[in-house]
């Protein structure tokens, strides 16, 4: 990790709370991260430890109960609804582990879909919709719908999609899952890519073996960061 790259992403004692019927559910208790530009970072954890609340509010899918969460320097507790749109739309790239593609529409209009929400321009938006489908290796299947694609590529149509407004950074959950293993690491190896481009990607998994491809791994336990581990060598793919 470069200490002199900027932080994109600072968190302080984060909590989050959920109320179920009478009791009080504590997801989070307290949370503290700090993620800089081009980090590729797993977070690992059993269920019920939180990471996916984590995940969430990463994303500025929801909100902490109490805590402070900076998103490139600007608090997003303070943000509202418009505001948080905007950073889910242009500064996360988001990838799924059920691919989320409209079935009835092609890889290219499926890439052109986080375009369309910012109001960019027709011919633009065909134009960066290319480029990123050419930089997972799939230009030579845009007119290809869901259905006429394997699962791999599928997920690559994710990617080109999280990646085609040239995001903050690119939040992955579980992007394998649904991947047999040799499809899997062809995956990973994009990730390695697109991280040695430039790319901070933070992963959500339960894998050890996905989890290794990252050069840190955050652990919760119970709503907490139980460990953190940082490794000067990566997983080595073939």
């Amino acid at each position: 990790m470069n200490d002199e790259n900027p932080i994109i992403i600072e968190m302080k004692d984060i909590t989050k709370t959920y109320i179920v019927g009478l009791e009080h559910v504590h997801a989070l208790r307290g949370i503290n991260l700090k993620v800089r530009k081009n980090e590729y970072i797993a977070i690992m954890g059993p269920s019920g430890s939180g990471k996916s609340t984590l995940m969430n509010i990463i994303g500025c899918l929801d909100t902490p109960t109490t805590g402070l969460y900076l998103f490139n320097g600007m608090s997003v507790s303070d943000m509202d609804d418009n505001q948080l749109a905007k950073i889910r739309n242009k500064e996360i790239g988001f990838v799924f582990q059920t691919f989320n593609l409209l079935p009835r529409s092609n890889a290219l209009h499926n890439v052109e879909l986080p375009l369309i929400y910012a109001n960019v321009y027709s011919q633009e938006r065909k134009e960066r919709a290319v480029r990123a489908l050419n930089s997972v290796g799939l230009g030579d299947r845009i007119h290809h719908k869901p259905n006429e694609l394997s699962g791999g590529q599928r997920q690559r149509v994710a990617i080109a999609r999280a990646l085609v407004n040239n995001p903050s950074i690119i939040l992955a959950d579980e992007p394998t899952g649904n991947l047999d293993s040799k499809t899997g690491e062809e995956i990973m190896q994009l990730f390695e890519e697109l991280h040695q481009k430039g790319n901070t990607i933070i992963l959500i998994t339960h894998e050890e073996y996905i989890a290794e491809h990252a050069k840190r791994i955050i652990r919760l336990r119970d709503g907490l960061i139980e460990s953190e581990e940082i490794f000067t060598t990566r997983k080595v793919m073939v």
